[in-house]
This record gives C-alpha cells, sequence and structure tokens, in this order.
C-alpha cells in the first residue's frame, strides 16, 4: 500500500498541534488503497465541551460507523462531539455511503477505508490512534486491527503507518451470515435483493454492491486474537435487537484475556451510547496502551 494509496490528502491544511478551541473542522478526500475516495472530517481536540478536562495532545479517534451512517448523520457527529474533550477526532463515510465514492461491500473492503483514514491521522501529526467501530464499523476496527500491525506499521507492504495503538468495538456481530434476529433478516433482504438495494440507495443513501463476498473475509472472532498486543476494549448492550449477547461473549473469550468487555444497559450501536458511557470509552482509550 502505497502512502498516496492509503491516505494521501486531496485537499488540507493545519496541523492539531497549531488548532485553537475554536479551529472549524477539517474536510477532504482520502483515495484508498484501491482507488476509492473517502469522505473524511477531522475535529480537533476541544476545550469547550468540558472545561474541567485537558484533551490528550497526541491521541485522535478514528470513528467507523454503522451501516448506512455517513459523517453527516446526527448521531455521527453526537459521538465526534464528546470524543472530542478527550482528543482529535477523524470520521469518514464508508464506501458507498453519503458522499464517498464506491459501493458498500458491507464489512470486507471497508477495512482499506479505515486504513486511510487511520493514515490521514498520523499525518496531521497526532502519534497514538484508537479506532472506535459501530456494528459493521464494529467488525471493521476488529479487522483492521488484525491485518494492520504495528510491527510493519501499515498491511502487507508496510509503507504507511495505518495501525491502531487501541480498538474500542461497540455491537459488533462476531460472525457472518448472522439472521437470528427481526433486525438482521431485514438487513439481509436489503443487502442481498435488487428491490432491498434500490431502498437503500435511495432510502439510506447507501449505495451497495451486488456482488456476494468472494472470497469471504475473516470474520471479527477470527481477527481478535490477532489483534494482541494492542489494547481492545468489547462494548455490546444487553438489549441489542440486532446481535444477542452471545455474540460480545465470543468475541471476549477469542480474545483469550486480552482485551475488556463492557456489557451496557442500552440497545444498538451509536443510536443507543450514551455521553456517560462515550465518556468512560474516551477515559479508556486515554490511558490504554501508556
Amino acid at each position: 500500500m502505497s502512502m498516496e494509496q492509503a491516505g494521501r490528502v486531496v485537499r488540507s491544511t493545519g496541523s492539531p498541534h497549531s488548532e485553537t478551541p475554536t479551529s472549524p473542522p477539517i474536510r477532504t478526500f482520502l483515495h484508498t488503497d484501491d482507488g476509492v475516495t473517502i469522505d473524511s472530517v477531522y475535529d480537533p481536540p476541544s476545550f469547550v465541551y468540558d472545561a474541567s478536562r485537558s484533551p490528550a495532545r497526541d491521541l485522535v479517534f478514528v470513528i467507523a460507523h454503522g451501516f448506512t451512517g455517513d459523517v453527516d448523520r446526527p448521531h455521527v457527529r453526537r459521538v465526534v462531539e464528546a470524543l472530542t474533550r478527550y482528543g482529535g477526532v477523524v470520521t469518514f463515510s464508508f464506501r458507498g455511503h453519503g458522499a464517498s465514492g464506491g459501493r458498500s461491500t458491507v464489512g470486507d473492503r471497508e477495512v482499506l477505508d479505515l486504513a486511510a483514514a487511520v493514515a490521514w491521522a498520523r499525518e496531521l501529526g497526532h502519534t497514538r490512534v484508537a479506532t472506535i467501530g459501530f456494528s459493521m464499523g464494529g467488525s471493521v476496527v476488529l479487522r483492521h486491527a488484525a491485518l494492520y500491525r504495528p510491527e510493519t506499521g501499515g498491511g502487507a507492504s508496510g509503507h504507511v503507518d495505518a495501525h491502531a495503538d487501541a480498538v474500542v468495538s461497540v455491537s459488533s456481530p462476531a460472525r457472518w451470515y448472522y439472521r437470528g434476529t427481526a433486525p438482521m433478516r431485514r438487513l439481509h433482504w436489503l443487502v442481498t435483493r435488487p428491490a432491498g438495494r434500490l431502498v437503500g440507495r435511495y432510502g439510506f443513501r447507501t449505495r451497495i454492491h451486488h456482488r456476494d463476498w468472494n472470497p469471504v473475509p475473516l470474520s471479527p472472532v477470527e481477527a481478535v486474537p490477532g489483534i494482541a498486543p494492542t489494547p481492545l476494549l468489547i462494548v455490546h448492550g444487553d438489549r441489542d435487537g440486532y446481535f444477542p449477547l452471545d455474540h460480545p461473549r465470543m468475541l471476549a473469550e477469542a480474545a483469550d484475556g486480552h482485551g475488556e468487555l463492557w456489557i451496557e444497559p442500552m440497545g444498538h450501536a451509536e443510536h443507543a451510547v450514551g455521553d456517560e458511557l462515550l465518556g468512560r470509552i474516551g477515559d479508556w482509550a486515554v490511558t490504554a496502551g501508556r
């Protein structure tokens, strides 16, 4: 993966170390390793939301949203605003979502999108990156952490420092093709049927690829053992309507004592996570790996 392909900025200015509390976000398009343009936003650390807390200037969060989300969705922006109390925040629209190019592969090629965003976060001057993924994005951060290792810096080529220093997976599935709940059966209809993909395109601003996975990517539960020793936090709601509790427990078991599991009184993904929980996640990321 070359520097240009993995995260070269098309247009941007500024450095996180020269930002003031009133500095505006930076918006740009990144290029992935396979040539997809990814709409991305950087929000500098903020002193506004919690005057008693000094953000970690070396830390940046890279947020991987859930399926049908994008950088401008209110529930994504709420997560951004909460985490700027703890460090800088990069968020982006996965391929096929919002203003990004390409088509969604529902968690497969999206690993390349996350790698581009992580590489950009480091180009901006941050030395520690915490990836935080929700639902589909939760599966992506797990697979990304297993494939992009600190010892190589990047992926297979190792040319780009696109690894994560800490990983938080919220509401992630453990295994592929799960249809055990009504919401997941509806999602499979959306992804696999032509009529469903039309609904995705015009109802959710999500363009879904028509091809099946070939080959089937590494599953989240298969990826988890490859994440150690990178700090890992698995967060899941006890009222999650998409993935029941056997999913986070499978992930925690696969971690084999590495990482933490938080079962929280909440539903699914960004819509359900509250400010108090986001604050605890921010605190965890500030100290993780230090």
